[in-house]
Protein backbone atom coordinates (compact mmCIF):
# COMPACT_ATOMS: atom_id res chain seq x y z
CA UNK A 1 0.00 0.00 0.00
CA UNK A 2 1.27 3.45 -0.83
CA UNK A 3 2.42 5.61 2.06
CA UNK A 4 -0.29 8.24 2.55
CA UNK A 5 2.10 11.15 3.00
CA UNK A 6 3.94 10.31 -0.20
CA UNK A 7 0.71 9.91 -2.13
CA UNK A 8 -0.69 13.16 -0.84
CA UNK A 9 2.50 15.07 -1.56
CA UNK A 10 2.67 13.86 -5.14
CA UNK A 11 -1.00 14.48 -5.82
CA UNK A 12 -0.85 18.00 -4.38
CA UNK A 13 2.32 18.82 -6.28
CA UNK A 14 0.96 17.42 -9.52
CA UNK A 15 -2.36 19.22 -9.17
CA UNK A 16 -0.78 22.55 -8.27
CA UNK A 17 1.72 22.54 -11.09
CA UNK A 18 -0.80 21.25 -13.59
CA UNK A 19 -2.55 24.60 -13.20
CA UNK A 20 0.60 26.32 -14.42
CA UNK A 21 0.91 24.21 -17.50
CA UNK A 22 -2.79 24.15 -18.31
CA UNK A 23 -2.66 27.91 -18.46
CA UNK A 24 0.37 27.75 -20.73
CA UNK A 25 -0.74 25.23 -23.31
CA UNK A 26 -3.36 22.85 -21.95
CA UNK A 27 -0.84 20.10 -21.28
CA UNK A 28 -0.69 18.16 -18.02
CA UNK A 29 2.45 17.35 -16.12
CA UNK A 30 3.50 13.74 -16.58
CA UNK A 31 3.50 11.28 -13.69
CA UNK A 32 6.44 8.86 -13.33
CA UNK A 33 6.33 5.43 -14.96
CA UNK A 34 7.86 2.41 -13.23
CA UNK A 35 9.75 0.97 -16.20
CA UNK A 36 11.21 4.33 -17.19
CA UNK A 37 12.20 5.05 -13.58
CA UNK A 38 13.98 1.72 -13.27
CA UNK A 39 15.95 2.27 -16.48
CA UNK A 40 16.50 6.03 -16.21
CA UNK A 41 19.85 7.23 -17.59
CA UNK A 42 22.53 7.95 -14.99
CA UNK A 43 25.26 10.04 -16.59
CA UNK A 44 26.76 11.84 -13.60
CA UNK A 45 26.08 12.17 -9.88
CA UNK A 46 26.08 15.00 -7.35
CA UNK A 47 24.92 14.90 -3.71
CA UNK A 48 23.30 11.47 -4.16
CA UNK A 49 21.26 12.66 -7.15
CA UNK A 50 21.71 11.21 -10.62
CA UNK A 51 21.65 13.54 -13.62
CA UNK A 52 21.53 13.04 -17.34
CA UNK A 53 21.89 15.22 -20.43
CA UNK A 54 19.18 14.69 -23.02
CA UNK A 55 21.55 14.53 -25.98
CA UNK A 56 23.48 11.65 -24.42
CA UNK A 57 20.42 9.41 -24.74
CA UNK A 58 20.42 7.60 -28.13
CA UNK A 59 16.63 7.85 -28.50
CA UNK A 60 16.95 11.65 -28.40
CA UNK A 61 19.21 11.74 -31.45
CA UNK A 62 17.75 12.05 -34.92
CA UNK A 63 19.05 12.89 -38.39
CA UNK A 64 19.03 16.54 -39.37
CA UNK A 65 17.16 16.62 -42.71
CA UNK A 66 19.21 19.59 -43.94
CA UNK A 67 22.66 18.16 -43.19
CA UNK A 68 22.10 14.42 -42.92
CA UNK A 69 24.09 14.49 -39.69
CA UNK A 70 23.01 13.30 -36.21
CA UNK A 71 21.39 16.04 -34.15
CA UNK A 72 19.92 16.14 -30.68
CA UNK A 73 16.21 16.70 -30.23
CA UNK A 74 15.18 20.05 -28.74
CA UNK A 75 11.93 20.52 -26.80
CA UNK A 76 10.07 23.31 -25.06
CA UNK A 77 10.25 23.85 -21.30
CA UNK A 78 7.19 21.78 -20.39
CA UNK A 79 8.18 18.91 -22.68
CA UNK A 80 11.61 18.90 -21.04
CA UNK A 81 10.03 18.56 -17.60
CA UNK A 82 7.72 15.78 -18.74
CA UNK A 83 10.50 13.79 -20.38
CA UNK A 84 12.37 13.92 -17.08
CA UNK A 85 9.34 13.26 -14.87
CA UNK A 86 8.41 10.02 -16.63
CA UNK A 87 11.75 8.72 -15.38
CA UNK A 88 11.38 9.80 -11.73
CA UNK A 89 13.45 12.88 -12.49
CA UNK A 90 12.70 16.51 -13.30
CA UNK A 91 14.41 19.32 -15.15
CA UNK A 92 17.39 20.38 -13.08
CA UNK A 93 17.00 22.86 -10.24
CA UNK A 94 20.28 24.66 -9.51
CA UNK A 95 19.99 25.38 -5.81
CA UNK A 96 23.61 25.73 -4.64
CA UNK A 97 26.80 27.39 -5.81
CA UNK A 98 28.47 23.97 -6.07
CA UNK A 99 25.67 22.52 -8.18
CA UNK A 100 25.76 25.57 -10.43
CA UNK A 101 29.51 25.11 -10.95
CA UNK A 102 28.96 21.46 -11.85
CA UNK A 103 26.32 22.34 -14.45
CA UNK A 104 28.42 25.17 -15.89
CA UNK A 105 31.49 22.93 -16.14
CA UNK A 106 29.43 20.30 -17.96
CA UNK A 107 28.07 22.88 -20.43
CA UNK A 108 31.57 24.24 -21.03
CA UNK A 109 33.21 20.82 -21.44
CA UNK A 110 30.58 19.70 -23.96
CA UNK A 111 30.30 23.09 -25.68
CA UNK A 112 26.52 23.00 -25.24
CA UNK A 113 24.85 26.18 -26.50
CA UNK A 114 22.01 26.21 -23.97
CA UNK A 115 19.83 24.05 -21.72
CA UNK A 116 16.49 24.22 -19.98
CA UNK A 117 16.28 24.12 -16.19
CA UNK A 118 13.15 23.76 -14.03
CA UNK A 119 13.27 27.46 -13.15
CA UNK A 120 9.91 29.22 -13.52
CA UNK A 121 8.43 32.64 -12.90
CA UNK A 122 5.37 32.65 -10.64
CA UNK A 123 3.25 34.74 -12.99
CA UNK A 124 0.15 32.54 -13.10
CA UNK A 125 -3.14 32.52 -11.18
CA UNK A 126 -2.61 32.95 -7.44
CA UNK A 127 0.82 34.54 -7.66
CA UNK A 128 -0.42 38.10 -8.05
CA UNK A 129 -1.93 38.10 -4.55
CA UNK A 130 1.30 37.10 -2.80
CA UNK A 131 3.16 40.07 -1.38
CA UNK A 132 6.29 37.98 -0.80
CA UNK A 133 6.67 37.59 -4.59
CA UNK A 134 6.65 41.30 -5.40
CA UNK A 135 8.20 42.70 -7.49
CA UNK A 136 7.63 39.56 -9.54
CA UNK A 137 10.76 39.77 -11.73
CA UNK A 138 12.91 40.09 -8.61
CA UNK A 139 11.26 37.77 -6.08
CA UNK A 140 8.93 35.62 -8.19
CA UNK A 141 11.30 32.93 -9.50
CA UNK A 142 11.29 29.36 -8.17
CA UNK A 143 12.55 25.86 -8.99
CA UNK A 144 9.50 23.92 -10.12
CA UNK A 145 11.20 20.56 -9.51
CA UNK A 146 11.30 21.25 -5.77
CA UNK A 147 8.99 24.28 -5.32
CA UNK A 148 11.92 26.12 -3.73
CA UNK A 149 12.10 29.88 -4.21
CA UNK A 150 15.08 31.28 -6.08
CA UNK A 151 16.93 34.11 -4.33
CA UNK A 152 15.95 37.63 -5.41
CA UNK A 153 17.45 38.36 -8.80
CA UNK A 154 18.94 41.69 -7.75
CA UNK A 155 21.37 40.20 -5.25
CA UNK A 156 23.89 37.39 -4.95
CA UNK A 157 22.27 34.28 -3.43
CA UNK A 158 23.41 33.42 0.13
CA UNK A 159 26.50 31.20 0.01
CA UNK A 160 27.28 32.08 -3.60
CA UNK A 161 30.36 34.01 -4.75
CA UNK A 162 28.56 35.85 -7.51
CA UNK A 163 25.19 36.14 -9.16
CA UNK A 164 24.38 33.38 -11.67
CA UNK A 165 22.17 35.74 -13.70
CA UNK A 166 23.74 37.34 -16.75
CA UNK A 167 24.43 41.05 -16.77
CA UNK A 168 23.71 41.15 -20.50
CA UNK A 169 20.73 40.38 -22.71
CA UNK A 170 18.90 41.19 -25.93
CA UNK A 171 18.65 44.88 -25.10
CA UNK A 172 21.98 45.07 -23.29
CA UNK A 173 20.68 45.01 -19.72
CA UNK A 174 20.93 42.45 -16.96
CA UNK A 175 18.77 39.37 -16.51
CA UNK A 176 15.92 38.70 -16.07
CA UNK A 177 14.72 41.37 -18.51
CA UNK A 178 11.56 39.89 -20.10
CA UNK A 179 12.94 41.09 -23.43
CA UNK A 180 10.67 39.06 -25.70
CA UNK A 181 7.59 40.71 -24.20
CA UNK A 182 8.82 43.97 -25.67
CA UNK A 183 9.16 42.30 -29.07
CA UNK A 184 6.02 40.16 -29.43
CA UNK A 185 4.17 40.31 -26.07
CA UNK A 186 5.42 36.85 -25.02
CA UNK A 187 6.52 36.70 -21.39
CA UNK A 188 9.91 35.17 -20.63
CA UNK A 189 8.66 32.94 -17.81
CA UNK A 190 11.19 30.08 -17.92
CA UNK A 191 14.82 29.86 -16.89
CA UNK A 192 17.57 28.55 -19.14
CA UNK A 193 21.35 28.53 -19.02
CA UNK A 194 23.01 30.06 -22.09
CA UNK A 195 26.61 29.53 -23.14
CA UNK A 196 28.14 32.90 -23.99
CA UNK A 197 25.32 33.91 -26.34
CA UNK A 198 25.82 37.55 -25.42
CA UNK A 199 29.58 37.32 -24.79
CA UNK A 200 28.69 37.00 -21.13
CA UNK A 201 30.02 33.56 -20.19
CA UNK A 202 27.73 30.73 -19.10
CA UNK A 203 24.85 32.44 -17.32
CA UNK A 204 21.18 32.23 -16.38
CA UNK A 205 18.63 33.93 -18.64
CA UNK A 206 14.86 34.31 -18.58
CA UNK A 207 13.43 32.83 -21.79
CA UNK A 208 9.97 32.39 -23.28
CA UNK A 209 8.89 28.82 -22.51
CA UNK A 210 8.00 27.83 -26.08
CA UNK A 211 11.61 27.89 -27.28
CA UNK A 212 13.14 24.46 -27.88
CA UNK A 213 16.34 23.40 -26.17
CA UNK A 214 18.10 20.32 -24.80
CA UNK A 215 17.82 19.75 -21.07
CA UNK A 216 19.45 18.21 -18.01
CA UNK A 217 17.34 15.95 -15.79
CA UNK A 218 17.91 15.45 -12.06
CA UNK A 219 16.57 12.76 -9.73
CA UNK A 220 13.31 13.78 -8.03
CA UNK A 221 13.16 12.47 -4.46
CA UNK A 222 9.40 13.01 -4.43
CA UNK A 223 8.73 11.05 -7.62
CA UNK A 224 11.12 8.26 -6.63
CA UNK A 225 9.36 7.95 -3.28
CA UNK A 226 6.01 7.86 -5.07
CA UNK A 227 7.02 5.01 -7.40
CA UNK A 228 8.69 3.05 -4.59
CA UNK A 229 5.56 3.32 -2.46
CA UNK A 230 3.08 2.48 -5.21
CA UNK A 231 5.00 -0.50 -6.59
CA UNK A 232 6.85 -1.69 -3.46
CA UNK A 233 10.21 -1.44 -5.21
CA UNK A 234 13.57 0.13 -4.46
CA UNK A 235 15.05 2.35 -7.15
Amino acid sequence: MMHRAAAAAVVVLWAALTVIDAQEQGTLLALPELEHCQTRPKHFQFNNHWYYFSWDVPSNIETDPTTGQPAGIKVNWLEARNECRRQCMDAVGIETFQENNMILQFIESRNVTYIWTSGRLCDFTGCDSREDLKPIQVKGWFWSNSNQKIAPTNRTPPGWRNTPWSQKGHFGGGQPDNAEFQINNTTESCLGVLNNIYNDGIKWHDIACYHKKPYICEDSDLLIEYIEAVHSVKL
